[in-house]
């Protein structure tokens, strides 16, 4: 069947028809194919960025889908009020929310001063509560949600030169855990996705400044169980999992998207 018809309902993978999901984050790596994704199953996405995340959109309604997207500085407060009620305007109450939006933020600790320790912080972690918060709201109503926030499989390795990016990253799935008790009696889980190192224009942007070396994809892809690099549509699928129905009775979890890199236990 054509993705059209996921679109139109009629296809047998169609799981996430009638619902409204918003990803951050999603104008290019990770977060858009996150919301090709979403949009493959029939949701309506939301992808929002700090520019307009247009390339995503054209993507999502060459193939059929639906896609708004807009503009937030999801670490601000204000700009998530803002937010909400745009997509309450734009698309109705949010189903799914996927906290995606993120930096990477590498230097030796010597050189980490409280501005850059706070700037990651605020981007990796203030904005999955701030978000969270605010787009709860009409799961609650609703008795029905889905949030999934993105932390890293670096948190449980010896990577040196990250202390605010992993404290970010670690935080998630703290915030994760209190979510999830917090809003399960309201038909809402929350899990967070570890995933694999994963080329994105982000990464790209880190090796072109010299923090990382150019071939650390491959470098790490050989420490993995599946020895090939990831991609960002290798992590979609986890997440789709837990966006849908079939994971109803799944939250709480740390779900680690990494060819085996990691082991948790």
């Amino acid at each position: 069947m054509s993705e059209e018809s996921v679109a139109a309902g009629t296809a047998p993978w169609a799981t996430h028809l009638g619902r409204v999901a918003v990803v951050t984050g999603a104008a290019r790596g990770l977060g858009a194919a996150i919301a090709r994704g979403l949009a493959r199953r029939g949701a309506t996405v939301v992808a929002v960025d700090l520019t307009a995340a247009e390339r995503t959109r054209q993507e999502i309604e060459e193939a059929g889908g639906s896609c708004v997207p807009l503009t937030a500085d999801v670490s601000d407060p204000a700009a998530v009020r803002a937010l909400h009620e745009a997509v309450l305007s734009a698309c109705g109450p949010t189903d799914i929310l996927v906290n995606n939006a993120g930096i990477a933020g590498m230097a030796k600790l010597e050189d980490v001063d409280f501005a850059r320790w706070r700037r990651v912080l605020s981007t990796n972690l203030d904005s999955h509560f701030l978000m969270s918060s605010a787009f709860a709201a009409d799961m609650r109503e609703r008795e029905w949600g889905r949030i999934v926030n993105m932390s890293s499989s670096a948190i449980y390795t010896n990577t040196r030169d990250m202390t605010p990016y992993l404290a970010s990253k670690a935080g998630i799935l703290g915030l994760t855990s209190g979510l999830a008790n917090d809003l399960a009696s309201y038909g809402i889980t929350v899990n967070a996705v570890s995933p694999a190192f994963t080329r994105t224009p982000l990464i790209d942007e880190t090796v072109a400044d010299g923090s990382m070396p150019p071939g650390i994809d491959a470098l790490l892809a050989d420490e993995q169980a599946i020895k090939r690099v990831a991609t960002p549509e290798d992590i979609v699928g986890t997440v789709l999992f837990l966006t849908g129905d079939d994971s109803a009775f799944v939250t709480a979890k740390f779900i680690a998207a990494d060819g085996g890199y990691t082991r948790i236990y």
